[in-house]
């Protein structure tokens, strides 16, 4: 059954994404509460309330759950221990994709179980570990945190035995993976329903610069065209194993064998941004009408070429001249305060000819 108009969508994590969900969950009719620790939570902007509190804050959760009839969240490293304790009946998807999506080393397994290519890759849990997964899969590879890195954080190069003998094990459980020779990286980004419906978004090529997505570009080429198919494939199985409800976002390397799976995020994501202005609905309208139990609006590409790009740092003080530069230009600023470097501040999208 559909959430009634003046529903209470409570949203867990203060960032863009969460501001973005908000925003369109007002304007379905929702109310929406946000709740995340301190910090620069730009998504209270856009929430009916917002509750600052830390994540284990029993009684904080408690009034948080109090006022939801529904739970979702905006990034996969809010606590499984603090998603695990809401009532099973406010959360719109398992917590069960909190759990593989959190673990490099569980989703490399669980999308290799489903029929996926990962990279090759081990399990380093101590320095000996690292000199063996080094020898065996060789170089060049790339040493990750199990855990909580992203945007190329907690992440290490390995590309010459210099690099090797450098490179110190951090102290925390990692994943050695051996390099992808790729063409590009592409998304996949779907919606799956209450019912189990999945519709999804054309898939965009990402280019990244210092481990940070910086651009996505439609048309994607060739290449991943020919291997969207293989990964939409991919994608659906994670869906439907995890029983999943909302948007979902699959992370490939395009290469000359197929694609090779690089990561999931149980979430909207960066690579989606496009989708605001550039599909008949965007992720983050269809997140809200997924959880909601509405019908899911419509993922077709409304224009002929887009780009999106990220607005990183202190390249947001004069992002108000792009305004005035040709091709159309979308402007989405995150009302983030400090503008330090190598911080996503907001993004612009640029549409081309529009499709009949």
């Amino acid at each position: 059954m559909a959430l009634k108009t003046g529903s209470t969508i409570g949203i867990l994590g203060g960032g863009q994404l969460g501001r973005m969900m908000a925003v369109a969950g007002l304007q379905l009719g929702y109310r929406v509460v946000g709740y995340a620790p301190a910090g620069d939570n730009v998504a209270a902007e856009a929430c009916s309330d917002f509750i600052t509190a830390d994540w284990d804050d029993a009684a904080a959760l408690a009034r948080f759950t109090q006022v939801c009839d529904v739970v979702t969240w905006e990034f996969e490293n809010v606590p499984v221990a603090t998603v695990a304790a809401l009532p099973p009946a406010l959360l719109a998807c398992p917590v069960r994709a909190l759990e593989v999506a959190q673990d490099r080393l569980n989703e490399k397994a669980f999308a290799a179980s489903l029929g996926g290519t990962p990279a090759p890759y081990a399990r380093v849990e101590s320095a000996a570990d690292l000199v063996a997964a080094i020898t065996d899969i060789g170089k060049p590879g790339i040493l990750k945190t199990a855990r909580d890195g992203y945007d190329g954080k907690g992440q290490w190069r390995v590309r010459s035995a210099l690099e090797a003998a450098s490179v110190a094990y951090p102290g925390v459980t990692c994943i050695y993976e051996g390099f992808v020779i790729y063409e590009t990286e592409f998304s996949v980004i779907l919606v799956r329903g209450r019912d189990g419906t999945v519709k999804f978004w054309d898939s965009t090529a990402n280019l990244h610069e210092g481990g940070m997505l910086a651009q996505s570009i439609l048309p994607a080429g060739a290449l991943v065209e020919a291997q969207v198919p293989a990964a939409r494939e991919l994608a659906a199985k994670v869906a439907d194993a995890l029983g999943y409800v909302g948007v979902l976002t699959l992370e490939f390397f395009a290469t000359r064998e197929g694609p090779v799976f690089n990561e999931m995020a149980p979430r909207v994501h960066n690579s989606g941004h496009w989708t605001i202005e550039g599909a008949a609905t965007s992720q983050f309208e269809n997140h809200i009408r997924a959880i909601c139990g509405l019908p899911l609006g419509g993922t077709k590409t409304r224009f002929g070429s887009i780009e999106m790009r990220n607005i990183v740092g202190e390249d947001a003080l004069q992002a108000h001249l792009i305004l005035a530069e040709p091709g159309e230009p979308h402007l989405h600023l995150y009302g983030k305060r400090e503008a330090r470097e190598g911080r996503k501040m907001g993004h612009v999208t640029r549409v081309g000819h529009a499709l009949k």
